[in-house]
């Protein structure tokens, strides 16, 4: 045996390795996995407050071909985010000659000061991502021809109907559902508001969603088939689905189907009777839930699609959102929209946030 043999196994035996002397050296100890607090009947905690703030969207922007980038890369993308750029030009002390008014948007009330988005790219397992969505590779949805039908109609119906009342205006500016597809199946993160509270028990969970106050009400079976029989009839289509949830090992998995046809037609996710969403949370770390979700519908979609993300701990309570109580914003909208009509004007939506150049605060008067 040579010298270096030698030395190899010393130093095998050293580290407690057992290597014997004429073989290699055993690779490093791996990283021990993380073992999650439990509640009293064993199962992971998944209890607290989490958010999913970030500053990611479920697709991939246009230009954007990777779905991991480096630190440096993210920092690039986000300067070009149109929430950034609007919470940059109102930063500092207000103009009264920067000309803010002039353009007449009255959506530009809607400002920097009631938004909340995050301030860089969504990190999951430890990377930072440009979609949430992992499959297709080109982080799109993928819609089949019908689906791109369907969606286009539904988006010239809703339109040509939008201001004829109070139910023709979209479900989240009802208050009957969160923004964004906030309260899933499929939590995505809206611009304000992100936080979710998990309350747990051995028979329910419940995700209390901030925005819009969605209450998931999870039944929780002991194996997959026990889950899956606690479904109700088919025939009753439920806001935010009818869903169901069961543990394989540390992950808690929620099978949803039965979403109401009304959010199902409006997106971000769209679903049919057909449709069905599995969700999939895994606790990582003491801050983090590994969040994945995969999107089976064969109207929609060519293919199932699935995405990750990740909820980030907070310290912060999660409290009522009271969407109109005291709000007038109804009977404006309607109000508004009448008085258009009656000048012979067909109504139309306003530019919205980001209809308009932004001054930046500042410029033109100092």
């Amino acid at each position: 045996m040579t010298k270096s043999m030698w030395l190899a196994a010393a130093a095998a035996l050293a580290l407690g390795t057992g290597a014997m002397a004429g073989g290699a050296v055993a690779a490093p100890a791996q990283k021990a996995a993380y073992s999650p607090p439990r509640t009293a009947d064993g199962k992971p905690d998944l209890g607290g407050v989490w958010s999913n703030a970030a500053l990611t969207n479920l697709q991939r922007p246009p230009g954007v071909s990777k779905l991991i980038v480096s630190e440096e890369e993210a920092k690039a993308l986000v300067k070009s985010n149109p929430f950034v750029q609007l919470i940059e030009s109102e930063s500092g002390e207000s103009n009264p000659d920067d000309a803010l008014l002039e353009d007449g948007n009255a959506d530009r009330g809607y400002n920097a000061f009631w938004i909340d988005p995050g301030s860089m790219l969504g990190k999951v397992k430890g990377t930072y991502r440009t979609s949430w969505i992992v499959e297709p590779a080109n982080g799109q949805i993928p819609l089949t021809e019908e689906g791109r039908k369907r969606t286009q109609a539904l988006r010239a119906n809703r339109q040509k109907i939008l201001f004829h009342g109070p139910e023709a205006l979209p479900i989240p500016e009802r208050c009957i559902i969160g923004f964004s597809g906030a309260g899933g199946p499929g939590m995505l993160n809206p611009m304000y508001n992100n936080n979710y509270h998990f309350v747990q028990t051995p028979t329910s969970m419940v995700i209390d969603v901030e925005m819009v106050h969605d209450a998931r009400v999870i039944p929780i079976g002991a194996t997959k088939a026990a889950a899956q029989a606690m479904h109700g009839p088919a025939s009753l289509k439920k806001w935010l689905g009818d869903s169901v949830g069961w543990w394989e090992g540390d992950t808690f998995v929620v099978e949803t189907i039965n979403v109401h046809p009304d959010q199902g037609a409006s997106g971000p996710i769209y679903l049919t009777e057909k449709g069905k969403v599995t969700e999939r949370f895994t606790r990582v770390s003491p801050t983090e839930i590994f969040y994945e979700f995969t999107v089976e519908d064969p109207v929609y979609y060519t293919q199932p699609w699935k995405a990750e993300l990740s909820m980030n701990a907070r310290k912060e309570r999660v409290f009522e959102y009271a969407c109109h109580e005291g709000n007038y914003s109804m009977p404006g909208i309607l109000a508004g929209a009448r008085k258009q009509e009656a000048e012979g004007v067909a109504p139309s939506l306003g530019p919205g946030i980001f209809g308009t150049p932004i001054p930046k605060k500042g410029a033109g008067g100092d």
